[in-house]
């Protein structure tokens, strides 16, 4: 599948799912704030077991990324280069569609979905001047859990008693970085 066609459909469902979800909010439906929270990337129903649970499952999963990162570096080099050094794009494009997607359904059905942090953290790192595909799994690994903690953290104190979701705060937080670092580019 084509990179291009692989970010339409994104765009097309989560344009589906934000109508369904604004049809949720008109139902009236009490449940419909739950679906709002949990869509804004909240930690608020996280508990202790379910976050060591997740943590334990993350580092088996991060770890089993690093399998991928000859693939990755193969693929940094283009198409018709990484297929003469013996590639099956085809092949390799659907394995890490469906790794990354394992990954993204691990995190979006515990705090909901944090897609801002996906796209930024990787580009921060790559900013940051780090090279090595491997190196760059795992700092953005580490770098996405420390903006996603100083987010809830922050969220939680912003406005005390009250709670800004973590994954309304990263957005805003990381698309003014964002947004100053395509400047500079």
């Amino acid at each position: 599948m084509l990179p291009e066609k692989i970010l339409l459909t994104g765009i097309s469902l989560a344009a589906l799912f934000d109508t369904l979800q604004r049809l949720a909010v008109a139902s009236g439906d009490p449940r419909a704030n739950q679906l709002i929270a949990w869509t804004s990337g909240s930690t608020q129903n996280v508990s202790n077991e379910l976050a060591i649970g997740l943590l334990a499952v993350s580092f088996t999963l991060l770890f089993s990324s690093l399998i991928f990162s000859r693939w990755l570096a193969l693929l940094a080099l283009q198409a018709p280069m990484a297929q003469s050094l013996g590639l099956n794009l085809k092949q390799v494009r659907w394995c890490l569609i469906l790794f990354s997607a394992l990954l993204t359904a691990l995190a979006t059905l515990v705090i909901g979905p944090l897609s801002f942090i996906g796209l930024l953290v990787p580009q921060m790192v790559r900013f940051l001047g780090v090279k090595k595909v491997p190196q760059q799994i795992l700092i953005s690994a580490c770098l996405g859990g420390l903006i996603m903690s100083l987010s809830d953290w922050l969220g939680r104190q912003l406005l005390f008693p009250y709670e800004i979701p973590a994954g309304l705060v990263a957005t805003l937080v990381g698309g003014t970085y964002f947004l100053l670092m395509l400047r500079r580019v």
